[in-house]
């Protein structure tokens, strides 16, 4: 269960959280879609194998997806979520520039300044 809830979390959450930080050109558009895209075929997936304990079938419907378990499917969700959030948010236009440069200020911490002079 607990392998499950952690592909979930990263099929879903974290392409659009570390892209935030480090792309500036990520949109509303392009991490939705990437979430929807990550969480949607991960959860497929999870359901597919799992379906006795789920379903109640005798075999599961999927047994795995190309050598990737249920516990790892969450892995391909993570890329497929990034993937998608690269595309869309290139595909649709730029966020604000105030947006753009509250990234750049996210990368860098305050009073960070003095210790890279050094």
């Amino acid at each position: 269960v607990v392998a499950f809830a952690f592909g979930l979390a990263a099929a879903g959450l974290f392409p659009s959280i570390l892209l935030g930080i480090f792309d500036r050109r990520m949109n509303q558009q392009g991490a939705v879609a990437g979430m929807v895209v990550g969480l949607t075929f991960t959860a497929c997936m999870i359901a597919l194998m799992r379906s006795p304990q789920l379903f109640g079938t005798p075999q599961p419907l999927l047994e795995d997806f190309f050598g990737i378990s249920a516990e790892g499917i969450g892995v391909v969700g993570m890329v497929l979520n990034m993937a998608t959030a690269l595309m869309v948010s290139r595909l649709t236009p730029p966020p604000p520039e105030n947006i753009q440069q509250l990234v750049d200020e996210i990368r860098i911490p305050r009073g960070a300044g003095e210790a890279l002079d050094e």
